[in-house]
């Protein structure tokens, strides 16, 4: 029987650092300087918020968004760490040093009111480590040094496409992981693509290997976002039905009860207006989901991102962005919803 965790714990565009999918690019400009402040909780997963899931929306470790603080999330996921060109070094978003000055200070007053930061590698743009990297330990090495940087015991991985599906890389990110954890306390997420009927097959996969490995899972974060042009229903019912269907693999894959494989469940929903034509998460979904979550009592909940949460300057539209929903609605409302 496989366990997870024994301690308590699709498209890219030229330019762009997004989650699952294709839009527009990763809002620029400079973060200013900030003023520390070294008190901090410990733990993503603690019980800030003891009436529900703890809400950790994805935020840019570039640039501030004035909605970072909507709903008063608990944590962030601090995205994305990925290669420095081809070479085995890790950068924020391919573009900015793990010890850059700025994004120092950017982490430091995200998490000075006692919050704390997930290190999110991977996503949909650049390369990521466990393709630049030759060896696990190098690998391993690369990803301390973010997670150093950022003061961070928490890591997650967002594979998806090609990378999840690349045996070389699979092995090299779970060995090295592995590696992590032997050395420091690490807690670990896999963020996954899936469908309204779960996790793809590469995706159990990858946490049966992680098992066989010897990597323990905080949470396996579902991507419920972007499901392909054939889904042409409800993004909310979607939503349920894809963590419900995941639920099911988790328990199947780690042997575990039906509450025990809800508490190791994360779910991320994309903000109004998806990358796939016809998908539109709205507020109404995101107030049912957040319900949904709470009596399922899971890891946590997760947005991408805390940059798109606001109107549209010309309001609702057809087409997503990388800095806004293309839904009508007030600034910060969809993390509101979903910190409940």
């Amino acid at each position: 029987m496989r366990t997870l965790l024994k301690s308590a714990a699709g498209l890219v565009c030229a330019g762009a650092l997004t989650l699952t999918g294709c839009s527009s690019p990763w809002p620029p400009g400079p973060v200013g300087a900030r003023t520390a402040n070294p008190t901090r909780t410990p733990g993503i997963g603690a019980s800030a918020r003891p009436t529900g899931p703890p809400y950790t929306p994805y935020v840019s470790a570039t640039t501030a968004a004035d909605t970072d603080t909507a709903g008063s999330p608990a944590a962030y996921n601090l995205a994305f760490v990925v290669a420095d060109r081809a070479s085995c070094t890790p950068q924020w978003g391919g573009s900015a040093a793990v010890d850059d000055p700025a994004v120092s200070a950017r982490i430091r007053e995200l998490t000075a009111p006692g919050r704390a930061v997930r290190v999110s590698f991977g996503g949909a743009d650049g390369t990521e480590l466990a393709l630049a990297c030759e060896s696990p330990s190098a690998l391993a090495d690369a990803y301390a040094r973010a997670l150093d940087n950022a003061d961070a015991t928490e890591a997650d991985f967002a594979v998806k496409g090609a990378n999840l599906s690349d045996p070389v890389s699979v092995t090299r990110r779970l060995e090295a992981i592995a590696q992590l954890q032997e050395r420091r306390d690490l807690k670990v997420s896999f963020s996954l693509p899936a469908l309204p009927t779960g996790l793809e097959p590469d995706g159990v996969a990858l946490l049966e290997s992680a098992d066989d490995h010897g990597v323990d899972i905080a949470a396996v974060n579902v991507l419920a976002m972007n499901y392909g042009t054939s889904y042409t229903g409800d993004m909310g019912d979607y939503a349920i039905t894809a963590a419900t269907a995941a639920q099911a693999q988790i328990g199947s894959v780690f042997g575990l009860s039906d509450p025990d494989a809800w508490q190791r469940l994360a779910v991320t929903v994309m903000l109004g207006v998806n990358d796939v034509q016809g998908e539109t998460f709205t507020l109404t979904d995101a107030t049912r989901f957040r319900a949904f979550a709470k009596q399922k009592n899971l890891a946590w909940l997760s947005s991408w991102s805390t940059f798109r949460d606001h109107q549209c300057t010309n309001g609702a539209a057809t087409r997503s962005s990388t800095t806004c929903s293309g839904v009508l609605q007030e600034r910060g409302a969809f993390a509101r919803a979903l910190s409940g």
